[in-house]
């Protein structure tokens, strides 16, 4: 018995660990920007010290998933592009589609480590929840500090940029190419 052409067409999805890791981190992202942006212009209060330090927590969290899915990644290789779909794509496209994911793949490293390094050059150790002291990744400098906190910004920002450029090709192939591609990747 032959396949419908949809059925047969039906590109290889992730395993379930990839899909879960996925979107964990894509709502942490989400919120840990949101909250950056928000605390950055608030006076000094109770509230900023709080945010600051779930901001802190969070950025570790992420840090953590990130070792985990790469960790994955490693040891269970994603499915790779349906035959006909990578022939037809231009080169900029398959360019694209893999440097967007390496360049995401090192930021979700640089920015929370960047974040750590400015955390410990402005003499403030990260107690994650509260009770779990990490080490300082530099000696206290005020200086060093300062150097440190705009490239962690950038360094977010510019995943903010690489998260939008995904998602807007994870619209394209879904609503405009209507290729199955992002059902790879839904729960």
């Amino acid at each position: 018995m032959a396949l419908s052409p949809s059925v047969a067409a039906k590109p290889a999805s992730y395993t379930a660990v990839a899909k879960l890791l996925h979107w964990v981190l894509a709502l942490a992202l989400a919120g840990i920007f949101g909250v950056g942006l928000y605390m950055a212009d608030l006076p000094f209060s109770p509230l900023r010290l709080k945010l600051y330090n779930w901001h802190k927590w969070a950025g570790i969290t992420i840090l953590t998933l990130s070792v985990l899915r790469l960790l994955w990644r490693f040891t269970h290789r994603p499915p790779p592009l349906p035959i006909a779909m990578a022939q037809s794509m231009p080169k900029w496209q398959h360019w694209a589609h893999e440097g967007t994911h390496y360049a995401m793949y090192a930021l979700f490293f640089i920015v929370p480590l960047l974040g750590w390094a400015y955390s410990s050059a402005s003499g403030f150790q990260i107690v994650v929840f509260g009770v779990l002291p990490l080490p300082d990744l530099l000696s206290a400098n005020k200086e060093l500090a300062e150097t440190i906190k705009p490239l962690h910004g950038l360094a977010a920002w510019a995943l903010c940029g690489l998260v939008v450029l995904h998602v807007a090709a994870a619209l394209k192939h879904h609503f405009m190419d209507r290729d199955g591609l992002t059902g790879r990747m839904l729960p």
